[in-house]
């Protein structure tokens, strides 16, 4: 894993302008901040305010108008279309709110795609799934399909999905949006376990105020604009 304390994740002049026909939208307007190794952070913002959109583009998941990411001392939006893929699969994890199972896969089958997709040996990544349900407290549902499991459950698949690779960090989009309060505070518990016992970065969007209390750090967006940056 890349050494965060010598080389955090900067972000540099970000902006993403959509053009709507004539009319030109800034969903991010010049966002600047660092994020250090072992960091919870919550992007919080009204509705609007921008929050997917920074995720997204942290998250390689779409291609900002102008700025930097730096991870490791390099600008990772100048990677290939070839290299990006491969830096997802094994730097990120991600998360979202909708849990994006496959139907006709079990909780395993669901967990070890993305080591498949690295081209690690069968029995490594089936031992790797494995041991990754077990952490998320679902060990004993690794042959169980979605239909066969509660939205909770099937969120922790997906959060196991998004460590199976190891990633140097987590994203994690609205990850209770769909959840009652009990699965919702379970999830929010894992993943704060998670950031204490291994040091994994995550940061999470969400609109929940009482999420504050678990995370190290707030991040909030105002009109695409980064408005405060706090702990």
């Amino acid at each position: 894993m890349t050494d965060f304390n010598e080389a955090p994740l900067e972000i540099k002049g970000l902006s993403r302008i959509y053009g709507m026909g004539d009319v030109k939208v800034k969903a991010l307007n010049n966002v600047s901040f660092e994020i250090a190794r072992g960091e919870f952070v919550a992007i919080m913002g009204k509705s609007g305010s921008g929050k997917s959109t920074l995720l997204h583009q942290l998250g390689l998941l779409d291609m900002p108008t102008s700025g930097q990411i730096i991870f490791g001392g390099k600008n990772i939006l100048e990677l290939s279309e070839s290299s990006k893929a491969r830096f997802r699969l094994s730097k990120f994890g991600y998360v979202f709110q909708e849990y994006a199972l496959l139907p006709e896969l079990t909780a395993l089958e669901n967990v070890y795609l993305p080591a498949m997709a690295l081209g690690r040996k069968k029995e490594e990544y089936m031992k790797a799934g494995t041991e990754v349900l077990e952490h998320v407290g679902l060990g004993t549902r690794l042959h169980h399909r979605p239909r066969e499991m509660s939205g909770g459950e099937q969120q922790r698949v997906a959060i196991a999905r998004a460590l199976i690779n190891k990633p140097d960090i987590l994203f994690a989009d609205e990850p209770t949006a769909n959840l009652d309060s009990i699965s919702s505070k379970q999830v929010i518990e894992l993943f704060q376990k998670l950031n204490k016992e291994t040091r994994l970065t995550i940061l999470m969007v969400t609109h929940e105020p009482d999420d504050v209390k678990y995370v190290s750090t707030v991040v909030w967006l105002k009109d695409g604009e980064l408005a405060e940056r706090g702990t």
